[in-house]
């Protein structure tokens, strides 16, 4: 039976507009509310890549500073999620300084490894800011330490000191930004540029070491070569008198020999003699005598 059955055509006509003018309300609300649905499931979770921590803030506050890596969730529009590049992060720097002896040092190229302290992170975020670390910690620190150490020494000395002035600012810069929640990885001194006067004068200096070495070097050979003709000399001295002696010794063994057997020289005749005998010119008592 007709719902609008006994009322005016009107009425009935204004009662099934209400009707239509409702559906399409809901339709449109739902429509409104399945895409917002969709952005606040969204807004709930915030991806975390590797190498990063997950810091997340509520009303502006901290309330964790260890989230890994993957979908963490958050309460939309109170809750926000940072995430934190806890990788090994490098700084490079060129700054000048004076030696010991007032040497100026026009240039000084360093570079620093370091690391945040997971346990100190939130420390590190709260007093310092992740984004100030460099311009508030380490470029004043590597400043400071590195004009200290270097103006202990005089400029050649930091020259030949090189890697134990490194070490030592190294070590120092390791002590300081511990206490501020960075980890100290690697440092190191990569140029140093010296006033071009200063640096002529270096290499003036090692040219002539470097001749001077030579000129030693050929002393230390002209010596050691007199030293090899001495003892070839005497090495030749002794084989003479060796020989000498043998010699000596020979012919004392001959003589005694003879002394003792007087008949050796007899049988020395005979075993070179050739079988033909002298001929003989003259009646002289002292003849001439012709050997074939």
């Amino acid at each position: 039976m007709d719902q609008f059955q006994g009322t005016d055509p009107m009425s009935r006509l204004n009662k099934q507009k209400k009707i239509d003018f409702g559906k399409m309300g809901r339709k449109a609300l739902l429509l409104l509310l399945i895409p917002l649905a969709g952005v606040l499931l969204l807004s709930s979770f915030t991806i975390v890549d590797e190498g990063y921590v997950g810091v997340k803030y509520q009303l502006g506050k901290i309330v964790e500073d260890d989230l890994g890596a993957g979908l963490n969730f958050k309460i939309p529009f109170i809750q926000r999620i940072v995430p934190v590049d806890v990788r090994e992060q490098m700084y490079e720097s060129i700054s000048t300084a004076y030696t010991k002896d007032t040497q100026t040092v026009e240039s000084v190229q360093c570079k620093l490894n370091y690391l945040y302290d997971r346990s100190q992170l939130s420390t590190l975020i709260r007093n310092i800011g992740i984004r100030n670390v460099e311009s508030k910690l380490i470029i004043p620190q590597i400043q400071s330490i590195m004009k200290n150490e270097i103006g202990q020494f005089k400029a050649e000395e930091l020259v030949q000191n090189r890697s134990a002035v490194q070490e030592s600012i190294e070590d120092k810069l390791r002590e300081s930004l511990a206490q501020s929640g960075i980890t100290v990885v690697s440092f190191a001194i990569e140029n140093i540029d010296f006033e071009d006067g200063f640096e002529e004068a270096i290499r003036a200096k090692v040219v002539a070491e470097q001749e001077a070495l030579k000129m030693q070097n050929k002393t230390k050979e002209k010596e050691e070569q007199a030293k090899q003709t001495v003892i070839e000399a005497e090495a030749q001295a002794e084989a003479k008198k060796i020989e000498a002696d043998a010699e000596a010794y020979a012919i004392e063994a001959i003589q005694k020999q003879l002394q003792a057997s007087p008949e050796y020289i007899e049988l020395q005749k005979v075993e070179r003699w050739d079988g033909q005998f002298p001929q003989v010119m003259g009646e002289t008592v002292n003849p001439f005598v012709t050997v074939n």
